[in-house]
């Protein structure tokens, strides 16, 4: 199926919505994403979904929304894929608690200015 960018972001907004209240329903911290695998499966599959909606959005759209980094979105989707093995999990817990919070901010306000 091939989808839109006004499609692609409805899911990135959706999914991102999803994994952080998942993250405050469940009261994760980062010591229990360090030391259980279960939940760093868990928080991985949106964050793969959302780099991969990222990745597929135009080019044109990406250019028009510079201020949202959508390569880095996209390429930690491929790490995580590709490479997850050697994941950073001090990395991925800074983008959980302090990216992930302003990535969803950005995500409302470009959803406000259409």
């Amino acid at each position: 199926m091939k989808y839109s960018d006004e499609l692609r972001i409805a899911k990135i907004v959706e999914t991102t919505d999803k994994l952080i209240k998942y993250i405050s329903d469940s009261s994760l911290t980062r010591d229990m994403i360090l030391s259980d695998e279960t939940i760093r499966w868990t928080i991985t599959t949106p964050l793969y979904n959302i780099g991969e909606h990222a990745y597929n959005l135009s080019d044109e759209f990406k250019q028009n929304n510079p201020e949202i980094p959508w390569t880095k979105i996209s390429g930690l989707r491929h790490r995580l894929v590709h490479d997850y093995e050697n994941t950073s999990w001090s990395i991925i817990c800074d983008i959980i608690f302090d990216v992930l919070p302003k990535f969803q901010e950005q995500l409302k306000n470009l959803k406000n200015a259409d």
